[in-house]
């Protein structure tokens, strides 16, 4: 499996069968990368996500990307607000912890397998309205991505993405990228 780390817009990866959307666990498009996919890929993917919630922290589910370029949208639930997400152990001061936006990337992985899906982008999950440090996301998505190219030798997902939309983030994967090996 090939990491690739890239600056720019998910919503704008024509080069993808599956983009990932930072999603909670009631699959409500709100703000932040969820609102983007909402704004250009258009309502129906809320209403088929809503059809499928609620799922579980670090649970992922896909469905159609509506006017987006792609074939998919795979919503993992980095974060929730119901009430037995309360009781799932966070981060201080966060709303998700790195072993949620672990599972919730090799559940991404998993659904991309599934589907038989070669390529994935995917964007740093948790760490917009969740408040979770972009180092530290980058550090545990990398390593379970590839965690899970290991426990899957025969995964159809030839290459993962991640795409960052500020420079500071990019800068962040590209290090942890690099580093982890």
């Amino acid at each position: 499996m090939e990491i690739l780390i890239r600056r720019g817009d998910i919503t704008e990866q024509p080069d993808v069968e599956a983009i990932v959307n930072a999603a909670n666990t009631d699959l409500i498009l709100g703000a932040g990368v969820a609102g983007a996919i909402r704004r250009k890929g258009g309502d129906v993917i809320d209403r088929e996500g809503r059809a499928k919630a609620p799922i579980r922290l670090g649970e992922a589910v896909a469905t159609t990307a509506g006017r987006l370029p792609n074939t998919y949208v795979i919503h993992a639930a980095a974060m929730g607000y119901r009430d037995e997400d309360a009781h799932v152990p966070k981060r201080g001061g966060s709303l998700t912890s790195g072993e949620i936006i672990a599972a919730a990337t090799q559940s991404c992985l998993r659904v991309a397998d599934e589907l038989k899906l070669h390529a994935v982008a995917f964007p740093a999950l948790g760490t917009g309205v969740a408040g979770f440090p972009t180092d530290e996301c980058a550090q545990v998505m990398i390593q379970a991505a590839r965690r899970y190219s290991q426990d899957h030798p025969r995964s159809c997902v030839e290459k993962v993405i991640f795409v960052l939309f500020d420079e500071g983030s990019f800068e962040v994967f590209q290090n942890a990228a690099s580093s982890i090996r």
